[in-house]
């Protein structure tokens, strides 16, 4: 989603990582890092996000559940309060989702 938008060179980090007894934990999920394998109920979070030099950044970020056919997301950020950096800088901040 990011390469679509022309983010792609603004992506630089993990796309996430396990929770377990510790908050950041194996697996590791990157799109360099390709040895990680995910098994069924294994709780991982997906929190992709755009780092723009000079002006900051934007992370979202859900936990989900690996189930025997995919996943189930344990949480939901609100993607929708997402405005495009061009359309920001002209309209007043986005407020923060608390």
């Amino acid at each position: 989603m990011l390469e679509a938008a022309g983010r792609g060179q603004q992506f630089v980090h993990d796309t996430g990582h396990g929770l377990g007894l510790e908050i950041h934990e194996d697996p590791r999920l990157s799109r360099v890092r390709r040895e990680q394998t995910l098994a069924p109920n294994m709780v991982v979070t997906v929190e992709p996000g755009a780092y723009i030099a000079g002006w900051g950044g934007v992370r979202i970020e859900d936990t989900v559940v690996v189930t025997t056919d995919g996943s189930r997301a344990l949480t939901k950020s609100p993607k929708a309060l997402v405005v495009p950096v061009r359309q920001a800088r002209r309209t007043r901040p986005v407020p923060a989702v608390v």
